[in-house]
């Protein structure tokens, strides 16, 4: 995959197998294939059982997943990354790296959701679970905060911009700018969200969960962890189909933990999908992208892409992070 940062860090089998003998050498003589690469991370699949997860950039790091996963997993039904070992940052390789147990399964599309109806229940079940979750002395200014989970007034500059670069690229990009304004200002004029603060994933998209025998598996990339507002992890549902989307806003939602219905799918939900959609189209010019358009402004249907074998310590596709 060619460079998509101007600080990126290049790695190669050669450089992977030098870091596993120097740090893991255990793991060092097993077979070793390139798996892949997202905005984040790239990935080596290392034997039958593991995959090597590596930043793309120095300032990349696996300390969200490898301090919290282990703690949040006994809690969610469905799989997660498991990070087994963590590599040190190097000359040759200036940043962490993670070793993680392989988890088989496929992105989510026409050839291997058996059910959207259920996946899109099976999604909903996820967000209640992780929200739900104890906070377990958890804080947002313990590196738990991130712009998805704060109010929409608090990124406005950021989105304006990010809407005045796309509209520099003209035809480039294949986004109805026009449409993401109308959002955007819709959003912005509904009151600050109320609510308290629970466990965000930040980036639910598609690529981001894994499908095995039809059903929701696994969800990847914890990357974007953080503690905040429930909205804008509502808004990737706009990548589904039409059936996933009406399972997810009616599923089951007891107790505190409810899916409010003022966020889950309404203006404020879109509003926050605006950001998710904007933040990397740039740099994504001229990139193949995921054919998942239901998101506000992209054009296009779902359902085009060609899914294929995945693994829960990565990520990928359109904006996304292995």
């Amino acid at each position: 995959m060619p460079p998509l940062h101007p600080n990126e860090i290049p790695t190669t089998p050669a450089l992977v197998r030098e870091l596993l003998a120097t740090q893991m050498p255990e793991w060092a003589g097993l077979p070793l294939r390139y798996a892949g690469a997202g905005t984040d991370n790239t990935m080596y699949r290392l034997g039958d059982e593991y995959v090597v997860r590596l930043p793309r950039t120095p300032e990349g790091s696996p300390a969200r997943e490898l301090t919290w996963l282990p703690r949040l997993a006994p809690h969610l039904s469905h799989r997660v990354p498991e990070p087994l070992r963590h590599g040190a940052p190097t000359d040759r390789f200036p940043a962490e790296w993670t070793v993680s147990r392989w988890i088989e399964g496929e992105e989510p599309g026409p050839g291997t959701v058996r059910d959207w109806t259920a996946f899109g229940a099976d999604l909903a079940t996820f967000v209640r679970e992780l929200r739900g979750a104890p906070l377990m002395g958890a804080r947002r200014a313990d590196g738990l905060s991130w712009y998805r989970g704060g109010q929409l007034r608090g990124i406005a500059a950021q989105t304006e911009a990010a809407l005045a670069g796309c509209a520099a690229l003209g035809d480039a990009l294949d986004l109805d700018l026009t449409a993401l304004r109308e959002v955007w200002k819709t959003a912005l004029a509904l009151p600050d969200a109320e609510g308290p603060e629970g466990w965000l994933h930040g980036d639910l998209r598609p690529a981001n969960l894994l499908v095995e025998d039809g059903r929701l598996h696994a969800v990847l990339d914890f990357g974007t962890l953080s503690l905040g507002l429930p909205d804008a992890e509502h808004s990737p549902v706009f990548d589904l189909p039409p059936e996933a989307r009406t399972a997810y806003r009616e599923s089951p939602r007891p107790g505190r933990h409810d899916l409010d219905p003022c966020t889950r799918l309404g203006p404020r939900g879109r509003g926050a999908g605006g950001p998710v959609l904007l933040e990397n189209a740039p740099g994504l010019r001229g990139r193949e992208r995921d054919a998942s358009p239901q998101r506000p402004g992209r054009r296009g249907r779902y359902g085009s892409g060609r899914p294929g074998p995945r693994h829960g310590a990565s990520r990928s596709g359109n904006g996304g992070a292995m």
